[in-house]
């Protein structure tokens, strides 16, 4: 299965240059939010990039790129870090560097416009999540389309992480449902378009 990690330390910031950079930038970001603040902090939040749908702030679309690199705590941190630690890496070997960031930034990008066009005024959003799912958009695109380029294990548990994605999206209060499946099906037709262009 693809999604297996055996790499060690070094191995994988070699191969995994962009994922490595991810990871630590949002790492990075909480750290300093922390410091100067805290996640509970609105005006912390909000001076790092944060979401927050309200007049003064709805159209400031920096905000929709630095929000992803933002999260509400510990756990929607350690939770997002996984996701990205162990399913990335194999889209990033396959796509190279350069699309596989493309992917995600734009991934990450859709799902919060479509987040600040869908969700209530007043809605603080923050989180890797759009872009995570736009990593997942692009493997739904390759089980689709490509599915001899894929192990049966390996589709079995992207069959299961999606399933799982989409009853929480529903089911947990807090998640922003807008973020996931704009960055979803921004993932799905990115993978598309930049695989058209390559």
């Amino acid at each position: 299965m693809i999604f297996e990690r055996n790499e060690d330390w070094r191995s994988y910031v070699k191969y995994y240059k962009v994922t490595s950079l991810l990871l630590a930038a949002n790492i990075i970001m909480y750290i300093l939010v922390i410091v100067n603040g805290g996640t509970d902090d609105l005006e912390t939040m909000l001076r790092f990039g944060a979401m927050l749908k309200v007049d003064l702030f709805v159209n400031e679309t920096w905000r929709m790129f630095a929000s992803m690199f933002l999260h509400a705590n510990f756990e929607h941190l350690l939770f997002n870090m996984f996701t990205l630690f162990v399913f990335a890496p194999p889209l990033e070997r396959v796509m190279g560097h350069l699309p596989y960031a493309v992917l995600y930034i734009a991934s990450g990008f859709v799902g919060n416009v479509v987040s600040n066009w869908g969700t209530e005024w007043g809605t603080l959003s923050v989180g890797a999540s759009g872009a995570i799912y736009g990593l997942f958009g692009a493997y739904l695109f390759v089980g689709l389309f490509y599915k001899q380029a894929m192990d049966f294990a390996t589709r079995k548990t992207l069959g299961v992480i999606l399933v799982i994605g989409i009853l929480q999206t529903f089911l947990i209060d807090n998640i922003n449902q807008y973020a996931h499946f704009g960055g979803l099906a921004a993932g799905f037709v990115l993978f598309w378009l930049l695989r058209r262009i390559r």
